[in-house]
């Protein structure tokens, strides 16, 4: 009999059933996302800037295939939710979202980051997808492509207020406005909105951060000064990321841009924890173990020989690695076989005759798979090859013993974001509640063999 770590899915049909036992067929390892968790997370991202008449839009960011969670999946669900806009990074990404039926007189897009030398600018603009400026050639090169096209380029502009990325600095955007402002009289760009990023709004327990995050908006408004000044006055304008729609009210502005909330994550530990800001993680990671085997006492574990077993014991196989996503940092060393060197890694939820216990990865981390010291007798404990494990879920308090991406970003030395837009797409992605959360047309968008 195999043991499993996560409660059972509720499937919505036979249909679901099979393709669940489908997926487990294909790959030994689902990403199991919750569309339930991504549209309630969006409503109440979109009751914090005070309702849909509240005159603040909310934007789902659903760059880099939806933080991992799948593009047109989350970018329904955060429709259902109530924005009203989406944002994705790259370019191809937006188009695809109108490809896949999303169209204009549904929600705006905004695309912002590209080769000023060969984006699709004419394509952009052909599908009404606003895109952002921050550069004087992107200016010229969306200019150009506007006039070839016969229609204006609905255009962000970006402004670095002090992050240092992408955008117009203080001291450049004299220039900015002498390109933009006759070319939006002539016509050929509609000026909609201007917008920033803030560096450190996720630090609140930072006094030098939070002094910082002032200053970047003194400079946003000052910008806008600019703008009014010069006679191209932003329709909207948008500062505010997850942690500033989540604490600084006074930003929110026309319109806000949470990513890592919709998604059910807080955008940093010092702010707390999913559950102080009223967010449910939408992914569980599952996993069915490999070889399940008794090994020595002093048996060395993986590459390196970082992991020495302290006792006779038992090892389990997690057919997971590095080429999946799973960080090589989140190996677990011990002090007898890394000289002194002890270090946790990534956190596993284990099924046992004993109820559930979480283990951590013991050694390196390898390409394909990892190991776990089950420190005791696998038969004692009941756990044999096939069991369903859980690396991390929506983390359902201690006594359920539930591993978090959070957990998984501690033991790498890194953030929640990376633990799951890192997981690479040979791991299935399954989907739950769709029926419950979407419109029978928007149901008929997804793959029919993703569904639960």
């Amino acid at each position: 009999m195999t043991l499993n770590a996560v409660s059972p899915w509720q499937c919505s049909s036979p249909a679901g059933e099979a393709n669940y036992a489908a997926a487990r067929r294909r790959y030994p390892a689902q990403a199991i996302v919750d569309l339930a968790a991504l549209r309630d997370n969006m409503r109440h991202l979109v009751d914090v800037v005070g309702g849909p008449n509240s005159g603040t839009a909310v934007m789902g960011v659903v760059k880099a295939d939806a933080y991992g969670h799948g593009l047109l999946p989350a970018a329904l669900a955060a429709l259902a939710g109530g924005a009203t806009w989406l944002g994705t990074a790259q370019s191809h990404e937006a188009l695809l979202l109108r490809r896949l039926g999303i169209g204009p007189d549904r929600c705006h897009i905004l695309t912002w980051v590209y080769n000023g030398t060969e984006v699709p600018f004419d394509e952009l603009i052909e599908a009404d997808i606003d895109i952002s400026v921050g550069s004087l050639a992107g200016i010229d090169a969306l200019a150009e492509a506007a006039r070839r096209v016969g229609r204006p380029a609905r255009v962000h502009v970006k402004v670095d207020s002090g992050f240092g990325r992408n955008g117009f600095t203080p001291a450049g955007f004299d220039a900015a406005l002498a390109r933009l402002v006759p070319l939006a009289k002539e016509g050929v760009l509609h000026i909609v909105g201007q917008w920033s990023h803030l560096a450190v709004a996720d630090s609140p327990d930072v006094p030098e951060f939070v002094a910082s995050t002032d200053r970047q908006i003194e400079t946003f408004k000052e910008f806008t000064r600019r703008m009014e000044q010069a006679g191209i006055a932003p329709e909207i304008r948008h500062l505010a990321n997850t942690a500033a729609t989540l604490d600084r009210p006074q930003i929110h502005f026309e319109l806000t841009r949470p990513g890592i909330g919709l998604y059910g994550y807080e955008p940093d530990p010092a702010m707390g924890t999913p559950r102080d800001w009223h967010l449910t993680p939408a992914m569980t990671l599952q996993a069915q173990l490999g070889t399940v085997k008794d090994v020595e006492a002093g048996h060395g574990i993986s590459y390196g020989r970082t992991y020495l077993t302290p006792n006779d014991t038992s090892t389990a196989i997690v057919p997971l690695g590095y080429a999946d996503g799973i960080h090589r940092s989140a190996s677990g060393f011990d002090m007898q076989g890394a000289k002194h060197v002890e270090k946790h890694g990534g956190p596993v939820r284990v099924m046992t005759t004993e109820g559930p216990r979480l283990y951590h990865v013991s050694g390196r981390v390898c390409m394909d798979q990892f190991i776990l010291d089950l420190h005791g007798s696998a038969a004692a404990l009941g756990v044999h090859e096939g069991d369903t494990v859980e690396l991390f879920g929506p983390g359902r308090g201690e006594d359920y013993a539930e591993p978090t991406a959070d957990d998984w970003a501690r033991a790498a030395d890194t953030i929640s974001y990376e633990i799951f837009t890192c997981l690479r797409n040979r791991i299935p992605r399954l989907y739950l509640h769709a029926a419950d959360v979407l419109a029978p047309q928007d149901v008929a968008r997804l793959d029919p063999s993703t569904l639960l």
